[in-house]
């Protein structure tokens, strides 16, 4: 429902004091995952806004050493590696460590975004001590267990985080479908927070001609993207049975993953004429997507997938599942293309059905960039800021009153705007 006669958000900040915020997570920048970079703009949006952040977070490596800078600061648990990623890590449970380190310096507020060990810990500790807990929900690990034959498992992790983010006052999640779905199976206090994207960093200028030449192709060549993890759950041989089709019909075509995996040694023996990468981040990873021309996201593991609104604002064709970003960012046919969720071998007909229409193709990216300019992360930025503010006052009054005096709808365009 659309809100209505709110107290403004302006009005509310100006008599609010600046709070100590602390974030709990398993994954954080530098790692190069949707989370940890979605967290690092949250982080950078409150200390800009002048509230004190702490991030808690398990030691990345050897050689990782804690940051502190104005309004910010690093505190390093211990971890393990994750099966399979073994670039990511699960932090050990700390309880004792972290109710001795808040009741030190207390927050004002416990933001929880992961919900392995570490996580748990920090639920526990918040709410023996009393500290306002909110929690952000990423990643659909229950849909991943079916993906390594662990499916017997999915009801048993279902529960688990039902229950974890049950214990605190809200859950922020990345779209309203999902927000629909996590409460009709018994989730409380739902709120949408959608996600940005840069737009001055993600934007069709950083199309690169001498990069398309060492693929070996010219302006008139098509380039398939493929940008993210390169495992089993991103649904990811979908990506190489489009390219097999395409590539019949039009030979010269290419394709390039960006990104590494488990399964990168497989692609790679499967198919010798992909371009493999490795990941790539910064201006380089904004170069190469906007050097593609079509891109190609076939998982159904996804909560939002921030690589969607970066591969639109980079003036890409998108083919995509309809669902998560793609369902509210993408309009079919018009600035991408969306594949029916009950249809999986309808993926491989719509990619090939695009690049075989180049007329449609280039209206598409035409329309594409623009229609997502309006997901700055700013806006983003206010919209957590609003709900820990909310939290932070839940003690005068609940989590969903709160947010309503925020007036948190005000600042969302389109489809955000009419959904609260």
């Amino acid at each position: 429902m659309t809100i209505k006669n709110e107290v403004s958000f302006e009005i509310f900040t100006s008599q609010s004091p600046k709070l100590n915020v602390s974030l709990v997570t398993e994954t954080f920048i530098p790692e190069v995952n949707g989370v940890a970079m979605t967290l690092g703009k949250l982080v950078h949006g409150l200390v800009n806004r002048g509230h004190c952040v702490q991030v808690v977070r398990p030691r990345q490596s050897a050689s990782d050493k804690p940051s502190e800078k104005a309004g910010f600061n690093e505190c390093l648990v211990g971890g393990i590696a994750i099966p399979l990623y073994r670039d990511l890590r699960f932090g050990w449970p700390a309880q004792h460590y972290l109710k001795t380190l808040w009741k030190k310096s207390r927050p004002d507020v416990v933001h929880v975004a992961t919900e392995g060990p570490l996580g748990w810990s920090a639920v526990m500790a918040a709410r023996k001590l009393g500290i306002p807990i909110i929690s952000s929900y990423h990643t659909n690990f229950q849909n991943y267990s079916s993906h390594y034959g662990l499916g017997w498992l999915k009801k048993l992790i279902a529960t688990y985080l039902r229950q974890f983010h049950n214990l605190t006052m809200a859950t922020l999640v990345p779209t309203i479908e999902l927000a629909k779905s996590l409460q009709s199976t018994g989730y409380n206090h739902v709120s949408v927070m959608s996600r940005g994207v840069d737009i001055a960093k993600f934007n069709p200028e950083r199309r690169s001609t001498s990069l398309r030449e060492s693929w070996g192709v010219n302006d008139q060549d098509l380039v398939l993207l493929y940008v993210g993890r390169l495992a089993k759950e991103k649904n990811i041989y979908q990506v190489l049975e489009s390219f097999t089709e395409i590539q019949n019909k039009l030979p010269s075509t290419k394709l390039v993953f960006v990104g590494d995996g488990p399964h990168r040694k497989t692609l790679q023996s499967l198919c010798p004429d992909a371009i493999f990468v490795g990941t790539q981040i910064g201006d380089d990873l904004a170069t190469y997507y906007a050097s593609g021309d079509i891109f190609l996201f076939p998982s159904l593991t996804e909560t939002f997938g921030n690589v969607v609104p970066e591969a639109m604002a980079s003036g890409l064709g998108v083919v995509s599942y309809a669902y998560a970003a793609s369902s509210n960012l993408i309009e079919n046919n018009k600035n991408g293309v969306l594949v029916n969720l009950n249809s999986p071998s309808s993926f491989v007909k719509s990619a090939l059905a695009l690049a075989c229409d180049r007329s449609k193709l280039n209206a598409i990216r035409e329309l594409v960039a623009p229609s997502v300019a309006h997901l700055e992360w700013d806006k983003v930025c206010d919209r957590f800021e609003y709900a820990i503010l909310a939290a932070a006052h839940g003690n005068q009054f609940n989590f969903k009153s709160a947010i309503q005096k925020l007036n948190m709808a005000q600042h969302f365009k389109k489809s955000f705007s009419d959904n609260y």
